[in-house]
Parts: C-alpha cells; structure tokens; sequence
C-alpha cells in the first residue's frame, strides 16, 4: 500500500466516515456483467424491473450509478426526476417521449450503445418491446414522480 495512504482507513475509521477505499486511493472498480447482483427495483417501479447499484447511493446527496433491467412489455408512465438524468443503453431498446399522457405511438427508439440526457423536471414515459438494461446515473437522491398520482405503484 503507497505510504502516503498507510493510515487513511484506520484514521476515517476513527472519524466514523464510511468510504469506498478502492475509490479513496486511486484504484479502479470493474464491474463485469456477471459479477453485478441484480435486485428487485425499489418501489417506485412497477414491478419486473430488476436494479443493481454500482457506485454510490440513489437514496443519498451525491453522485451514483445504477443498471436497471426492464422485461418484455414493461411500461414506465409519465413521471419525472428532481435532478438531471443520464441513461446509456446497454442492450435492448428504450422507446421513450416528452409528454404528461402515456402514447406508444409518440415514442423513440434509443438504441443499444446510445447515450440520452434529459434536463431535471422533464415529464416523460416509456416502453421496453423487449428486455433491456440501461444504466443510469446522476445526483442523488434520485427521486420519480407520477404525473398522475394512480400511476404510482407505491400507492397501489
């Protein structure tokens, strides 16, 4: 372990500070397909979505990163976010719009490999034809609000 960096884990510990050492001192985090542990999502998701917390804490102030796995079929209505958000695709197809009223018919395909930013308070919904994984991140906490209150699966 370099010198400098000795004493870093016993000192936070010490201060009560939790941290990522790996990150801490430099090192790097890989996470491999099949190493990642994939959860039910929280229940701000209908249910089948599938989560897996990379990096950081979407709950908690500060920057995280989160893969999510939607089935065939699956449907995200409107809603949106208190903070901006960053969404690559992993493998699949999102069919996302703009817009307060759910409509297939108004939907884009984002492609795997694709990259989409979408500003803090956007209202928008989307569809998942087949399975797909996107990751996701931003600054937390990471908050999804309905458009329309029956919509939200925490109330059902």
């Amino acid at each position: 372990m370099n010198r400098k960096y000795y004493c870093l884990p016993l000192c936070l510990s010490l201060l009560g500070i939790v941290i990522n050492l790996p990150a801490a001192i430099g090192q790097n985090v890989i996470y491999s397909p099949d190493s990642i542990e994939w959860k039910d999502a929280p229940p701000s998701l209908p249910k089948g979505a599938k989560v897996a917390v990379l990096r950081g804490d979407p709950a908690q102030p500060g920057l995280f990163t989160m893969r999510l796995r939607f089935p065939a079929n699956y449907i995200v209505s409107p809603h949106w976010h208190t903070a901006d958000e960053h969404v690559t695709v992993i493998s699949g197809a999102l069919q996302i719009a703009m817009g307060e009223r759910f409509d297939r018919t108004k939907t884009n395909t984002i492609t795997s490999g694709s990259l989409m930013v979408m500003p803090a308070t956007m209202r928008h919904f989307a569809f998942f034809a087949e399975e797909t994984v996107l990751q996701l991140h931003g600054m937390g906490p990471w908050v999804v609000n309905y458009v329309n209150p029956q919509d939200d699966p925490r109330l059902k």
